[in-house]
């Protein structure tokens, strides 16, 4: 029997806010006769919100109470309560995630938005949502084309690589419409990343010759992110990393507010009071568009539609829970390989201490490959070593497999270890990541996870 949840999805971008609210539904694929198999089968978007700007109080401070009242109103428009939703995510994106009350503000939406809702900001998640939100996942999945998904905003370009139809690599470039800001005839603001590409300060008259030259930097920039220059990226439009490109042509695909004006551009070139129109036009007549390249079947929503229906995955459904409070967020990941998994009990006590500093002191999700097919003599040994070490760590104790075999493991160490204690199977958890895990779904069965790969830049 199908069961749905209510997910929301809140984008605080640099140049826009907007809000999705969706459906999704989970159902159990598997027989009568066999172990659950829960996956979210459907995901329908339910209410869109207008798209308002997003509201500062400086070009240093986000407008948080500006910024929770067009989600509250938002909530009311779509009649929708904060009780009514079990996942989703909150994300702060581009320039806006480096104001200096960008942590405050996650927080107090966080809080308002649902009891389970993921409170998060970067470039990699963003990256990846915005690849699914703008369709360029699916096409690569159905065409098995490899795809170079760009989405670029006002005030940073998110890069996806896609191959054999799934995401494989993120990157970000500081690269977006409103890194300078017109209006009056005069530039109001340049962003730093860009003082040491160009001489343009607030308060100098517009001239278009000046700025075509700075956006033909960021086309660079571009271009050299999807191999088709061999310019060097300068250091400060690196926001993390570029894409290793594999051999072979490569499509590129376009999402963000940016997107919309590659085709079509408006007559005034400081239409929306930045260099958005300027760089859309750029990009258009560059070496991206060549060949054949994408537009999302989502633009400017990309990253929140990611946000709202894709964000979340199912754990396994073997799974073993005592004593666990709902919702657990920003668990911090200690990832294992196998050999480590399968060391002696004082190395793998010493290994996951090593890990364990890089984090706070709160609790935290050790992940293991897992063991396939594991007899009950090699699944007890592991549950031994572990129950060494995991007394010595906050409560609840997490631990997370690749392969099935999170119910016997964790039948094995509650026998061992006190307290509140979850495992998890059927999860691949990156390293310097962080997991979020809702209450259970279908009967206990499978609960809603998020994994994300950083809190704030």
């Amino acid at each position: 029997m199908a069961e749905q949840l209510n997910s929301v999805g809140i984008d605080v971008g640099t140049s826009t806010t907007q809000l999705i609210f969706s459906r999704l539904t989970v159902e159990n694929r598997a027989t009568a006769y066999s172990v659950p198999d829960m996956q979210i089968s459907g995901r329908e978007v339910i209410y869109r919100s207008p798209i308002s700007f997003t509201p500062l109080l400086s070009e240093t401070r986000l407008d948080a109470p500006g910024i929770r009242e067009i989600v509250a109103r938002e909530y009311r428009n779509a009649g929708v309560r904060p009780a009514d939703i079990a996942t989703g995510a909150i994300i702060i994106t581009g320039e806006t995630a480096r104001k200096e009350n960008a942590r405050a503000v996650l927080e107090e939406l966080k809080t308002f938005a649902g009891e389970f809702v993921v409170a998060t900001a970067g470039p990699d998640l963003e990256s990846v949502l915005a690849a699914k939100g703008a369709g360029a996942e699916a096409y690569a999945r159905q065409t098995g084309k490899p795809i170079l998904h760009m989405d670029i905003g006002g005030g940073t370009s998110n890069l996806a690589l896609i191959e054999g139809g799934k995401i494989t690599q993120t990157g970000c470039l500081n690269v977006g419409g409103r890194l300078i800001r017109t209006g009056n005839g005069a530039i109001t603001y340049v962003s730093p990343v860009l003082r040491s590409l160009c001489a343009l300060r607030a308060g100098m008259p517009v001239e278009l010759t000046a700025l075509e030259n700075v956006v033909q930097q960021l086309v660079h920039a571009l271009e050299s992110a999807a191999g088709r220059n061999a310019l060097p990226v300068p250091e400060s439009l690196l926001t993390n990393r570029l894409i290793s490109l594999p051999p072979g042509q490569i499509i590129p695909s376009f999402s963000g507010g940016v997107a919309d004006l590659i085709d079509h551009s408006p007559a005034d070139d400081f239409a929306y009071g930045d260099i958005g129109v300027l760089l859309g036009r750029a990009i258009r007549k560059s070496a991206l568009c060549a060949g054949q390249y994408l537009l999302g079947r989502e633009t400017i929503r990309a990253t929140v539609i990611g946000a709202g229906c894709h964000s979340t995955q199912l754990s396994g459904s073997t799974v073993f829970a005592r004593n666990v409070a709902f919702p657990l967020q920003n668990l911090p990941v200690i990832c294992l390989t196998e050999q480590e998994q399968n060391a002696p009990a004082a190395a793998l006590h010493r290994r996951i201490h090593v890990l364990r500093q890089r984090w706070e002191t709160g609790p935290a999700a050790i992940f293991l490959p897992g063991l396939l097919s594991p007899s009950y003599d090699a699944l007890l040994d592991l549950a031994q070593r572990l129950a060494k070490i995991l007394p010595e760590l906050p409560a609840p104790r997490v631990i997370v497999t690749g392969t099935d075999m999170a119910k016997a493991l964790g039948q094995a160490l509650a026998t061992q270890v006190t307290g509140p204690l979850l495992c998890l199977d059927g999860l691949s958890l990156p390293e310097e990541s962080f997991l979020d895990v809702a209450a259970p779904v279908s009967g206990g069965v499978a609960y809603p996870v998020v994994i994300k790969s950083l809190v704030l830049q």
